[in-house]
C-alpha cells in the first residue's frame, strides 16, 4: 500500500494543515471496520496492536512537533512517552514491543481523545507561519506524515495477521477493487539494462527518507530484469514441483526455517479441496493464479529464484531500472487492499510501483556518506 506524498514549500501552512487533516483521518477511517475487541490485539511479538499504532503516530507528532516548537505546550500524559515510543533510546525508555499487546488501558477512547488533543495543538502550530523555526516546523511535520503512512500500510498489515490467526477469518473490508478481469497477466520478457557508473539515491526536491540519501555514484555490469513481478501461477509451480522439500534451493539459515516453521507455501496460503486459498483483507479468496505473489520472505524469495535458474536484483540494480519508470500503479488511493493483476502494457518494465514490496539480494545498509 502506497501512497503518493507532494513535497511542500515554505509558508504553505494552509496546504500542510490540509493534508495533515488528510493523512490523520485517513489512520481513523482505516479503524472503522474494526470492533472494539479488534483494537488490543497483538498476534506475533512483531505486530503491534491497532491502538498502539493510533497513539504511537500521535506520540511521534507530540515528541518531534509540538514539544520543541509550540509554546507553552503540555504534554498529554507523562507516561504516554514511554508506552508508545517504538524505540528511540535517545529519547529514554520505551515499553517492550513483544508486550504492547498486553496493555488494555489506556482505552481505546483515551487513545483517540489522545489524537484529538494532539490535532487541535497542531493546528494551533501549523497556523503560526510566521514561526521564526517554521522550516523545522514543516520538515518535521512532513516527516511525521509519511511516518503515519507507514503506520497505515503496518496498521492494515497487522489486522489482516490478527485476523488470519482467528479460525473464524473475519472480513475486514468488502473491497470491489479485489475484482479484476481475469486476463492472463503478460508473459515475462527480460528487458536488458546497460551497465556502467551509475547514480543512486535520492535527487530530487520532494519528501525522502534519510536512508535514501545521499546521491552517489555506483559501477554496475550490464543486467536482465524481469519485465513484471512473479505472479501466484508461478510460483505454485515452485510449490508443485517440491521446492519446499528440496534444500538445494535455499540457504542454510532458511533451509533451518523451512524445517522447524514447516513451511510449504507462502504465508496465508492454504490448501481447500485442492485449490489454493489465501488470507486476505477480505477474508479467505481463491489465489488470483494472474496477480503477483506476496507474504513470501527473503528466504522464500531467493529459493524461487534459485530454482529458476535467476538471481534476486540488487538494490542498486532495481533502483537504476526503476528511474525511468512512471510512478503510477495499484497505490493506496485506489482503495484495494490487495494485489492486483498486472494489465498489458506496452512498457517494457511494468508494475514496479504499487502493489507489492520487492526484494532484493542487498544488505541493509547506508549509503555511502550517510
Amino acid at each position: 500500500m502506497r501512497s503518493s506524498q507532494q513535497p511542500y514549500h515554505e509558508n504553505s501552512g494552509g496546504a500542510l494543515w490540509a493534508d495533515y487533516l488528510r493523512v490523520r483521518s485517513d489512520t481513523g477511517r482505516f479503524c472503522e471496520p474494526l470492533e472494539i475487541e479488534d483494537y488490543g490485539i497483538q498476534s506475533m511479538p512483531a505486530t503491534s496492536p491497532p491502538k498502539w499504532h493510533l497513539a504511537h503516530t500521535a506520540w511521534f507528532f507530540e515528541t518531534f512537533v509540538l514539544k520543541p516548537f509550540l509554546q507553552d505546550y503540555r504534554e498529554y500524559h507523562p507516561l504516554f512517552a514511554r508506552l508508545f515510543n517504538s524505540y528511540y533510546v535517545s529519547l529514554g525508555g520505551y515499553h517492550p514491543r513483544p508486550e504492547r499487546g498486553l496493555l488494555s488501558r489506556p482505552t481505546v477512547a483515551e487513545v483517540y481523545r489522545y489524537r484529538g488533543y494532539v490535532d487541535e495543538s497542531m493546528e494551533r502550530l501549523l497556523a503560526q507561519t510566521d514561526h521564526p523555526q517554521w522550516n523545522d516546523i514543516e520538515r518535521f511535520t512532513v516527516l511525521g506524515l509519511n511516518h503515519e503512512q507507514q503506520h497505515q500500510e503496518l496498521l492494515l498489515t497487522d489486522i489482516k495477521h490478527n485476523f488470519a490467526c482467528n479460525p473464524l477469518r473475519p472480513v475486514y473490508s468488502t473491497t470491489p477493487a479485489l475484482s479484476a478481469p481475469d486476463q492472463p497477466a503478460p508473459s515475462l520478457q527480460w528487458v536488458d539494462l546497460a551497465g556502467g557508473i551509475k547514480t543512486i539515491g535520492h535527487t530530487g526536491e520532494g519528501f525522502a527518507y534519510d536512508n535514501e540519501v545521499p546521491p552517489h555514484k555506483t559501477y554496475l555490469n550490464a543486467f536482465r530484469l524481469a519485465s513484471r513481478p512473479v505472479t501466484n501461477a508461478e510460483f505454485m509451480e515452485f510449490v508443485a514441483a517440491g521446492g519446499y522439500r528440496q534444500p538445494r534451493h535455499w540457504l542454510s539459515d532458511a533451509w533451518q526455517s523451512v524445517c522447524e516453521m514447516r513451511w510449504e507455501a507462502p504465508l496465508y496460503w492454504e490448501r481447500i479441496d485442492g485449490v489454493w486459498w489465501h488470507m486476505t483483507l477480505s477474508g479467505m479468496r481463491p489465489v488470483d493464479l494472474h496477480a503477483p505473489v506476496c507474504h513470501v520472505s527473503f528466504f522464500e524469495a531467493a529459493a524461487f529464484a534459485h530454482w529458476a535458474g535467476k538471481r534476486l536484483p540488487t538494490e542498486a540494480e532495481w533502483e537504476v531500472a526503476a528511474a525511468g519508470v512512471p510512478i503510477a500503479g495499484n497505490l493506496r488511493e485506489t482503495g484495494a487492499l490487495h494485489p492486483l493483476p498486472v494489465l498489458a502494457d506496452d512498457a517494457p518494465l511494468l508494475q514496479m510501483f504499487g502493489d507489492v514490496w520487492e526484494w532484493t539480494q542487498s544488505a541493509y545498509t547506508a549509503y555511502p556518506g550517510y
